[in-house]
């Protein structure tokens, strides 16, 4: 017999409500070696993060990797911490705070929260939360623009194993990805526009450097759309700036092991444009809606040194969309559109509510 999680208490004539979901990666809970290597063995832990043979991988992962790499990263993640937290987190708390107050100025009635998928708040424990609070109807938007089934599709994994804990189960929906939408494009566009405006544009001996996460090889090869996901989003930015293809590049970052990634690697791109002698690179991350450990420390600190030692001239990071204003706008107006049917604009009857706990009562209910 399957055993369901407990149903919260129901009052008959409760209005039901929507809500929206932000879902990113995660982050440990501290900059330390213990909360880095408890973070790493639930992100490490899953099949879609890592295909490799289970009984293979659970010997590398906790006999070299979790020994190894905690203290590490804990040192990367001090770098870059906060007085309020994980950059990360930090990020995608506001923005869910402000797309609450998008949505609502534009006439939606809807709870925004956020949840992580590996580390707190968990997906799991968010989800309960936003039922227990009556929410019937929930609208699922990670925080991928780009689609991979290492990252938006375990999101979906974690919704379903919830759901199947669940009896009575809220309706849902779910954003796929987002690399073409034209607010995406544009805000990122904007970013790198007001950089310039600042910075100056360069005309020669220039590059926009545009780096995505990585992912292995064999993903591509084995139908992931991500990398066209990736050249797409790239692609796009370039003809919304004007940029000639010689004048920006697009490559893969956070390399991982022996086995061939993505390619071009972005260290081997920004040691081989110092080598050239560039005058300037500038480096954006389009796959990366909030700045965090990857977008901070490894590109902003560590690119700049490959860079730099390799022969460069001036090296340029563009933070992310964080909460730019027109960012929160695109992401209202993603959310808006797969809000489309659901009653987000209706305002709760006193009567009918009142109307139909009586009829409740009538047949038998307590409450």
């Amino acid at each position: 017999m399957p055993r369901y999680l407990p149903e919260p208490v129901y009052r008959h004539g409760s209005p039901t409500l929507t809500a929206v979901l932000l879902i990113n990666l995660g982050t440990p809970a501290a900059p330390t070696a213990k909360a880095v290597r408890s973070y790493l063995r639930e992100f490490l832990s899953d099949p879609r993060v890592v295909e490799i043979p289970r009984p293979l991988w659970w010997l590398i992962l906790n006999g070299i990797i979790l020994q190894v790499r905690p203290r590490r990263s804990a040192e990367k993640y001090a770098s870059v911490w906060t007085t309020e937290g994980s950059p990360l987190k930090v990020h995608v708390e506001r923005q869910s705070k402000l797309l609450r107050g998008f949505l609502g100025q534009a006439g939606h009635r809807v709870r925004v929260d956020y949840a992580m998928r590996y580390g707190q708040p968990s997906i799991a424990a968010t989800l309960s939360r936003l039922k227990a609070e009556g929410c019937t109807r929930i609208l699922l938007l990670p925080l991928y623009p780009q689609y991979a089934a290492s990252t938006t599709a375990t999101a979906f994994d974690a919704v379903g194993a919830w759901l199947k804990g669940i009896r009575n189960q809220p309706e849902i929906r779910s954003v796929r990805s987002f690399a073409d939408h034209p607010g995406y494009i544009q805000a990122l566009a904007a970013s790198v526009r007001e950089h310039w405006m600042t910075h100056g544009r360069p005309t020669s001996s220039y590059r926009l450097v545009m780096s995505f996460h990585g992912l292995p090889r064999y993903t591509l090869d084995e139908g992931d759309p991500y990398h066209c996901e990736c050249h797409k989003s790239g692609r796009l930015l370039a003809e919304a700036l004007g940029l000639d293809q010689e004048h920006y590049q697009i490559c893969f970052q956070s390399r991982f092991g022996r086995a061939e990634w993505l390619q071009p690697y972005t260290a081997a791109t920004l040691e081989g444009l110092g080598k050239q002698g560039l005058q300037r690179v500038d480096v954006i991350c389009p796959g990366f809606p909030a700045d965090c450990l990857e977008t901070l420390e490894e590109i902003a600190i560590e690119g700049k040194a490959e860079f730099l030692q390799a022969g460069g001239g001036e090296y340029l990071y563009i933070p992310c969309l964080n909460e730019r204003d027109d960012w929160i706008r695109a992401l209202t107006e993603l959310a808006a559109s797969h809000l489309q049917g659901w009653p987000t604009r209706e305002a709760p009857d006193p009567a009918s509510l009142e109307l139909s706990a009586l009829r409740a009562r009538a047949l038998g209910a307590s409450s």
